[in-house]
């Protein structure tokens, strides 16, 4: 199987477009693993004089010439209102740039800008890493996302950037050498779990008004991160640039770190752990605790909850009934827990409203979809995760509120789940839960995005855009992420297929492949009817 472009057999000579195309074929390589992404290094990305070399590793190499007639669109009345309002982004790699600051994958990117904007897809999010550009405290090194943007202003794409504040384990992409360091002597600015283990990837939303950075805030650092970008980036915002991602915690996402330990091998989900066991969420559990009358209520965090890969029932904390989330102690810690949440995404959301405030951007935020154990009364899950919703009690009222009061839109991952695919046994129910998000957000007017959770998920695709086309269309879409599988040939006609049936819900007859041609996918992907991305 191959990608090429299909041009009017009329044109001899090899278009720019055509050697972008190919030189994605051969940048991307062949993976089968979904979470690779890339499998080539940047200085082995591919040149013509590579060609050999390739061959002999079993890869391919063809130019297509040959005429295809154009592509007729045809769109439902029903459809066309939600189809003309739709957006469609592709996530560049996490580590577009690292170490270094300097482009990885550049060659390869760059054709995929080309391939992406030939079937009409809008744009492409960038995330843009805390440790990659302050290396030094207030000295900001934007040179590689600089390159990214130009490069995909150059192809005409659109640009979301993810300010992301937290570390990568795969890519490896750590915090702030400067922050690390700090964290080295003072671990009580990461959170802790109830064994004392901290987790490093990001800050403990309890340090984000102390002064634990060499004499600032957290909040002060990410406001001076924000202005330079704000200033730096200032000839992209509002023409390539038209969205901004704040990174509100683990993963970029508004939650506790609760599941960061992997399940065991062959076991389901767990219900994940509380992480208030570090010195300064301590302390603002005791406050809490105090002020409200319960001061042995503040020594700690429920003494029955299970640990990260334990089942509800394993512990008297979540049983769904006569658990201790249900008493008086519970609804008190539940709502601390809940609320210091709360709280941290406002103080970010609103530092990032003020400062893009006077832009053409719009501002995000990402909510996690936490679905395992939804069918519990207890949804333990979330709970861990920071959110106070049970079968008695909507938790997400108060976050939903708080993106509103913030002009903020939500992102919301986990667009490809169905609930037919999860663990019977997991009583989870991602299509439940994220129904119950967007009603919520809808209620208090606050606008939704969406994005997949991997790529390749059973029936993905179809309950992608199931979600993005229902009765709740969504603007906004973000599909996750490119790299050797998204253009690999078990993924990428799949890809070309559901962007042309966001674009043709329903195909004329004359569209239908003949016998000849069963075998060949073709998308139209530009607006000149003679160009088309064929996979074959």
């Amino acid at each position: 199987m191959e990608v090429s472009v299909i041009r009017s057999s009329s044109q001899a000579k090899i278009s720019k477009t055509e050697l972008g195309c190919r030189d994605l074929r051969f940048c991307f390589g062949k993976s089968n693993d979904k979470n690779k992404i890339f499998s080539r290094k940047p200085n082995s990305v591919c040149f013509d004089s590579q060609i050999s070399r390739f061959r002999k590793a079993g890869l391919r190499f063809t130019l297509k010439a040959v005429h295809s007639d154009p592509i007729l669109e045809s769109k439902s009345p029903a459809t066309s209102k939600s189809l003309d309002r739709l957006r469609l982004f592709v996530g560049l790699p996490l580590d577009a740039v690292s170490d270094g600051n300097s482009v990885n994958h550049a060659r390869a990117i760059g054709a995929g800008l080309k391939a992406l904007k030939l079937l009409g897809v809008e744009g492409v999010e960038l995330p843009v890493w805390w440790g990659v550009v302050e290396n030094e405290m207030g000295k900001y090194d934007w040179s590689g996302y600089l390159a990214v943007a130009e490069m995909v202003q150059k192809a005409g794409l659109k640009l979301h950037v993810s300010l992301c504040f937290h570390a990568s384990s795969q890519p490896r992409i750590p915090l702030p050498k400067w922050v690390t360091k700090i964290g080295e002597s003072q671990s009580s600015i990461f959170f802790a779990d109830r064994s004392g283990q901290h987790y490093q990837q990001c800050l403990s939303l309890a340090v984000d008004d102390l002064a634990v950075l060499d004499g600032k805030t957290p909040v002060q650092v990410y406001q001076g991160f924000c202005e330079s970008f704000k200033s730096t980036f200032s000839p992209f915002m509002g023409s390539t640039i038209t969205g901004i991602s704040m990174g509100l915690g683990p993963d970029g996402e508004l939650r506790y770190p609760s599941h960061h330990k992997p399940a065991k091998s062959g076991m389901i989900t767990g219900v994940g752990e509380f992480q208030c066991y570090d010195t300064n969420m301590l302390n603002l559990l005791k406050q809490y605790a105090e002020a409200n009358g319960n001061p042995l209520w503040g020594l700690g965090g429920p003494h029955d909850a299970p640990t990260y890969d334990q089942a509800p029932n394993s512990n008297s904390f979540f049983k769904d009934h006569g658990g201790s989330w249900e008493s008086p102690y519970g609804d008190f810690f539940l709502s601390w827990y809940s609320s210091e949440l709360v709280s941290h995404g406002n103080r970010l959301l609103s530092l990032a409203s003020s400062i893009f405030g006077d832009t053409e951007v719009n501002v995000y935020g990402k909510v996690p979809l936490m679905h395992s154990w939804y069918k519990t009364r207890a949804h333990p899950s979330e709970l861990t995760a920071g959110f106070y919703n049970t079968a008695l009690r909507n938790g997400y009222e108060a976050v939903a509120e708080m993106f509103a009061r913030n002009s903020c839109k939500i992102i919301l991952p986990g667009m490809d789940l169905s609930d037919e695919h999860q663990p019977h046994d997991a009583l989870s129910s991602p299509e439940s839960l994220l129904a119950q998000i967007r009603t919520t957000c809808n209620k208090h007017r606050v606008e939704v995005a969406g994005q997949n959770l991997a790529s390749g998920a059973p029936g993905g695709l179809e309950q992608i855009k199931k979600n993005m086309l229902g009765e709740n269309p969504i603007d906004l879409f973000t599909y996750q992420r490119m790299g050797a599988y998204f253009f690999s040939p078990e993924h990428f006609p799949s890809f070309t297929e559901f962007v042309r049936s966001l674009s043709q819900p329903e195909l004329h007859p004359d569209d239908l492949p003949s016998d000849e041609a069963e075998a060949t996918e073709s998308v139209q992907t530009s607006s000149d009817p003679n160009i088309h991305l064929q996979t074959a």
